[in-house]
C-alpha cells in the first residue's frame, strides 16, 4: 500500500516518536520456522519506507523478515527488471528466455554465453547445493537473522509484483519476471559468493569431457587436447587473477584520529563495479530500532547493507589479491578416465547430467563431472587449458561454493561500534569471498584487513605438493595445483576457521591503527607504506613487486594527507574528485619532449602511415595532468599511453627500474627514446581525429554519459592513468569517443565524525537508483557526479523526518 505524504500524515512523520511507534502496528510475521521456504512467501509482512532526496529509502521495521520485506519491496520498485533478470540466471534459464547463444549480463558470472550458464546454475539447484548450504547451522550456514531477511525480502519482492505495473520497458510484460522464493534469494548469494572462483570458471566446467573410452558415460571428443605449457601457464594465470583487469576493484582509504581535526576517524570508500547489470549497488538506511541502523550500498537481490556506516562505524571494501581458488591434477584410472587415484585407490567421479530448455529448440542435455575436490575444469580462460586426457585431469577446488555467510558478515559488521567490532564481526561469521576490508570509526581507530575466505595453501605446502604446472603458476599468481593423487596434499584446517580447508581468520593480513590505512587493489604490503605487512602466504598476494600506478597515485596522495592532519570529510570530497593523472605526471612532460624532438614532426603509425604529430607535442605540455571533464590534453595523452604501455614492456619504459626499497616512487623517468612512442602518438592523433576531437578537446566532451536525451560529462580517468575516480569506457570513434561507462566509480562514500550524534555523511551513487528510464532516480545522481556534486547523508531521525522531499510508503503482504 502505497500513501503519499500527506499533511497529515507528515505532522505525525515530523514528531519522530509517533512514526517509530507505528512499527509496534506491524504485523508479526506468520510463525517463522528459521527455515528457507521452497516457495513464493506469504504471512502479513509490512514495513514503513520513508524517501528522502534522491529516492533513497530509509526502511523501518519491527523485525529482520519485516525489514526484509521492506528492503525487497524497495529494490523491486527501483530495479525489478535488473533483478529478475538476475534470477532468470541463478534458475538455469536465459536459453529459454533469451536463447542459448546469446551473452549473458556478466554480472553473476564470467560465463560467456547463456547456455553455459544455464548448465552450470542448473546443476547447482538441481543438485541441492543451495538448500544443503541454508540447512547447516549458524557460523557454517545462515544465522537466523539471515534467514528471517531472505524470506521477508521475497515476500516484499513479491508483493511489489502483485501490486504494481512495471514501467520499466527492459521487462516490461515479459513473461520471464515471477515471484520468487528465499532459496532463489539465498542462490543469487551463492552466485556472488562464487563469482571469483567457480563462476570464472563456468565456461571450462560444463565443457570438461573425458576423452573416448568404453567407461560408462564416457563422451566422445574429436580433437586433441593442448597440452599446458608451463611458462605460457604462469602468465596467463598472473593476468587472470590480475585485479587490475578485472570489471571491479576499488579505492578505500581510513584516516586516524591522530590525522583529524576532531578526532574520529575518517574513511573514503570509492568502489570500481558495473555501470549496468546486476551488480550495481542500491542504497538505503535499515533500522530496526534498537537493534540495527545502518545506511549504505548493498549489491542487488542482497538483503543487507555491505558497504556502509552506522552511528559509530563506517567501511568499504576493495577487490583483494588473494587466489580464491586452488586446481588439483588427477592422476585417472588407466582402465577409466572418469575415475582417479588418491593414494592408490580409484575413486569415482560424481556425473552431473543437466538438461536445460532453448527458446525454438530442443532441450540440451550436457554432462558435468565432479569430483572430492571440485568440478573437473577444462580451462580456465583461453590462455590456460587444462586438458582432460587419458592420464590426467584438472579439478577445481573454490571453497566459497560452501559459503552463504558474506549476507551475515555483513549484518554483524552493520551491527559493530568500532573496528575492533568489524574485525570481530569478520571473525565471527568469515563470509567475504573476495574482498578486503578498510574501517574506520568515531573513536579514531582504523582497520585493513585481507579477511577473505582462501583455500589453505600454504607456501610449504605449495612446495611439497605442487605438480610441475603448479611449480610455475603458484609463484606467479598464487594460483596452486597440487597432485590430487596424494592424500597427504589435502589442505587440512586451522583452527579458528569455521570451515574445513580454509585459512582462520588469524592469518589474514591485518593492519590496525595505522595513521592511514588504504587499499587500491593491490596486495596489503603497503596498505600503509611507513608500516608493510609482509609474512602472509603467496595465495594471499605478493610482496615487494611493482604497484600499480593507481596504488602508487593513491598512498602519494593519502600520505601527505595525513602528514598535513586536521583532516575533515570535506577533504576526502576533495580527494575523490581531484582526478591526478599519476602517469601524467610522471610521463607527460617527458611525453611531450620526445614528440618534440621527432624529425618533421611525423611519426609512423601502426598501419604504416606518416601521421604529422607536431601539434600534439604543446597539448601534452600544456596538460594540467588530471582528467578533469575540463581538462585539456587528457584525451589525447589517454590514448596515447594506453597505445604506449600496451606494446612497450617496463624494462624499456622507464629509465630508473623498479626498487622494493622505494616502491612508491618507482619505476619512474620515462625513456624518451622508448621504442613505440612515436608509434603510439601517431596512433592517438589518428584516432581523436577519426573520433572528431580536437587534440586539445576538453575530456568531458569525448568522456560522457547520455541519459534521457542529455549528454553528461564524465570526469575520471582509466586503470592505465592510476586515477583515484576510476572510469573504464569503450573506445567508439564512431559516436565521439567514450559515449558510456562500463565501470568504475559507483557507491561513494565520506564518512567522518565530529563529536555530535549522527555521523557526517557525504555519499554518491553515480548511476543513480535506479535503472528505469521512466523513474525520477534514473540519472539524478549520475548528473551529480558529472558536475561533482554530492548527496548529503539524512542519518539521525531529525535529519529523515525534516527532507523536504519525505514521502512515506506503508508496503504490505495482501492475503
Amino acid at each position: 500500500m502505497l500513501l503519499r505524504t500527506r499533511p497529515i500524515l507528515r505532522r505525525v512523520a515530523l514528531t519522530g516518536a509517533a512514526l517509530l511507534a507505528t512499527t509496534a502496528a506491524i504485523p508479526q510475521a506468520a510463525a517463522a520456522t528459521g527455515a528457507a521456504d521452497a516457495g513464493p512467501s506469504g504471512g502479513g509482512l509490512s514495513a514503513v519506507i520513508r524517501y528522502t532526496e534522491n529516492g533513497i529509502p530509509h526502511i523501518l521495521a519491527r523485525d529482520y523478515a519485516h525489514l526484509g520485506f521492506g528492503t525487497g519491496w524497495a529494490q523491486a520498485a527501483d530495479q525489478v527488471c535488473v533483478l529478475a533478470d538476475g534470477f532468470v540466471t541463478v534458475a538455469g534459464e536465459r536459453s529459454r528466455w533469451f536463447g542459448p547463444e546469446a551473452a549473458p549480463d556478466g554480472s553473476l558470472s564470467s560465463a560467456t554465453r547463456n547456455l553455459s550458464s544455464d548448465l552450470y546454475f542448473k546443476g547447482v539447484r538441481e543438485s541441492g547445493t543451495v538448500e544443503k548450504l541454508l540447512a547447516a547451522p549458524a557460523p557454517a550456514g545462515p544465522s537466523k537473522d539471515l534467514r528471517e531477511l531472505m524470506r521477508g525480502w521475497a515476500a516484499g519482492y513479491n508483493a511489489w509484483l502483485a501490486q504494481n505495473k512495471i514501467t520499466d520497458p527492459a521487462c516490461k510484460g515479459a513473461a520471464w519476471v515471477r515471484p520468487v522464493s528465499a532459496t532463489d534469494v539465498a542462490a543469487r548469494g551463492f552466485a556472488v559468493s562464487v563469482l571469483g572462483g567457480q563462476g570464472r570458471g563456468i565456461d571450462g566446467i560444463t565443457s570438461a569431457q573425458p576423452p573416448a573410452s568404453g567407461a560408462p558415460g564416457a563422451e566422445t571428443r574429436t580433437t586433441a587436447p593442448r597440452e599446458p605449457d608451463p611458462p605460457a601457464a604462469a602468465e596467463a594465470a598472473r593476468e587472470f587473477f590480475d585485479t587490475t583487469r578485472y570489471d571491479m576493484g576499488s579505492n578505500a582509504v581510513a584516516f586516524a584520529g591522530s590525522t583529524t581535526a576532531g578526532g574520529g576517524g575518517l574513511l573514503l570508500g570509492n568502489p570500481h563495479y558495473p555501470w549496468q547489470g546486476g551488480r550495481r549497488f542500491w542504497q538505503s538506511q535499515q533500522t530496526i530500532p534498537g537493534e540495527l541502523n545502518v545506511s549504505g550500498g548493498s549489491l542487488l537481490g542482497t538483503t543487507v547493507v555491505n558497504i556502509g556506516f552506522n552511528e559509530k562505524v563506517a567501511w568499504s571494501h576493495t577487490v583483494a589479491t588473494g587466489t580464491p581458488v586452488s586446481l588439483h591434477q588427477l592422476t585417472l584410472d588407466p582402465a577409466d578416465p572418469t575415475a582417479y587415484l588418491v593414494d592408490g585407490v580409484p575413486e569415482r567421479m560424481t556425473r552431473r547430467t543437466v538438461t536445460v530448455p532453448v527458446a525454438g529448440g530442443d532441450p540440451v542435455t550436457r554432462t558435468q563431472w565432479w569430483t572430492r575436490y571440485g568440478p573437473v575444469v577444462s580451462n580456465l580462460g583461453s590462455g590456460l587449458p587444462l586438458p582432460w586426457t587419458a592420464g590426467t585431469a584438472y579439478a577445481l577446488n573454490d571453497p566459497n561454493a560452501a559459503n552463504l555467510r558474506g549476507s551475515d558478515t555483513a549484518l554483524a559488521m552493520g551491527r559493530a561500534r568500532s573496528v575492533g567490532g568489524i574485525q570481530d564481526a569478520l571473525r565471527r561469521t568469515q563470509g567475504l569471498p573476495w574482498v578486503n576490508t578498510v574501517a574506520a570509526d568515531a573513536a579514531g581507530g582504523t582497520l585493513f584487513t585481507q579477511s577473505q575466505v582462501l583455500p589453505r595453501i600454504t607456501d610449504e605446502l605449495a612446495a611439497r605438493c605442487s605438480t610441475a604446472l603448479g611449480r610455475a603458476t603458484y609463484p606467479a599468481s598464487g594460483l596452486a595445483v597440487l597432485d590430487g593423487a596424494r592424500g597427504d596434499c589435502a589442505l587440512g584446517s586451522d583452527p579458528d576457521a569455521v570451515q574445513p580447508g580454509v585459512f582462520g581468520p588469524g592469518k589474514a593480513p591485518t593492519l590496525r591503527d595505522a595513521p592511514y590505512a588504504e587499499n587500491s587493489n593491490d596486495s596489503a604490503w603497503l596498505a600503509n607504506a611507513e608500516r608493510p605487512l609482509t609474512g602472509y602466504e603467496r595465495i594471499w598476494g605478493n610482496v615487494a613487486t611493482p604497484r600499480s600506478l593507481r596504488t602508487r597515485g593513491a598512498i602519494e596522495d593519502v600520505a601527505a594527507m595525513a602528514a598535513k592532519g586536521r583532516l575533515t570529510v570535506a577533504d576526502l570530497q576533495k580527494q575523490q574528485f581531484a582526478n591526478r593523472a599519476p602517469a601524467g605526471d610522471l610521463a607527460a612532460a617527458d611525453a611531450a619532449k620526445a614528440c618534440a624532438a621527432l624529425p618533421g614532426g611525423t611519426a609512423t603509425a601502426s598501419d604504416g602511415t606518416a601521421v604529422d604529430v607536431s601539434a600534439a607535442c604543446p597539448v601534452l605540455a600544456g596538460w594540467d595532468r588530471t582528467a578533469d571533464s575540463g581538462s585539456r590534453g587528457a584525451l589525447l595523452f589517454d590514448r596515447f599511453w594506453r597505445r604506449l604501455t600496451a606494446t612497450t614492456a617496463a624494462k624499456d619504459l622507464w629509465l630508473v627500474p623498479f626498487s622494493a626499497a622505494d616502491p612508491v616512487r618507482t619505476p619512474r623517468t620515462l625513456n624518451q627514446a622508448a621504442p613505440g612512442i612515436g608509434r603510439a602518438l601517431a596512433d592517438a592523433v589518428a584516432e581523436l581525429k577519426a573520433a572528431g576531437a580536437a587534440l586539445d578537446a576538453p575530456l568531458g566532451e569525448h568522456q560522457f554519459v547520455v541519459r534521457g536525451g542529455e549528454k553528461l560529462p564524465v570526469g575520471g580517468g582509466t586503470e592505465a592513468l592510476g586515477v583515484w575516480n576510476k572510469i573504464e569506457a569503450p573506445w567508439n570513434a564512431a559516436a565521439g569517443g567514450y559515449p558510456e561507462v562500463l565501470h568504475g566509480s559507483s557507491h561513494v562514500q565520506a564518512v567522518g565524525w565530529n563529536g555530535g550524534r549522527c555521523p557526517v555523511a557525504r555519499t554518491l551513487l553515480t548511476y543513480s537508483q535506479s535503472a528505469n528510464p521512466n523513474s525520477p532516480y534514473y540519472a539524478d545522481q549520475t548528473r551529480m557526479f558529472s558536475q561533482e556534486r554530492w548527496v548529503t547523508s539524512r542519518f539521525c531521525e531529525r535529519d529523515i523526518l525534516t527532507s523536504p522531499k519525505l514521502k512515506v510508503v506503508w508496503p504490505r503482504e495482501r492475503g
